[in-house]
């Protein structure tokens, strides 16, 4: 028996949250760049990102600052002055400064940014 049940915690409590295993997808793309400089890692906008499968793929200044955003979005989440589902931020290069739209891809809901999540071909 775990201790919190042993402390009497209600044990059809149920914490917030996605559920476990089902995490929805979501999607990061690149939608303005507002310095003069070209993107030291290559960035330009329209560039498109699936975070859990491609972050290694976007510049690690730009995931260091979205994660708290992406991390909102994931489990439930709202961001003030961003439509729900969705947060925009900015990469910390100064002379760059892209602009980044998080938003989440529900598989289930057709409404739901370019539909379903994108399907990852197995490795061969």
């Amino acid at each position: 028996m775990s201790a919190a049940r042993a402390e009497g915690a209600d044990p059809t409590h149920k914490r917030a949250g996605a559920p476990r295993g089902r995490r929805p997808t979501i999607k990061v793309t690149v939608v303005d760049q507002l310095g003069e400089c070209r993107c030291h890692h290559g960035h330009k906008p329209g560039d498109t990102f699936d975070f859990d499968h491609d972050r290694g793929r976007m510049c690690p200044m730009a995931c260091h600052v979205g994660f708290p955003y992406i991390d909102i979005l994931r489990y439930g989440g709202t961001v003030p002055g961003n439509e729900p589902g969705t947060a925009k931020f900015c990469c910390p290069e100064v002379e760059t400064l892209n602009v980044f739209l998080a938003e989440v891809v529900d598989p289930d809901d057709p409404a739901s940014p370019d539909g379903p999540a994108p399907q990852r071909q197995p490795r061969g």
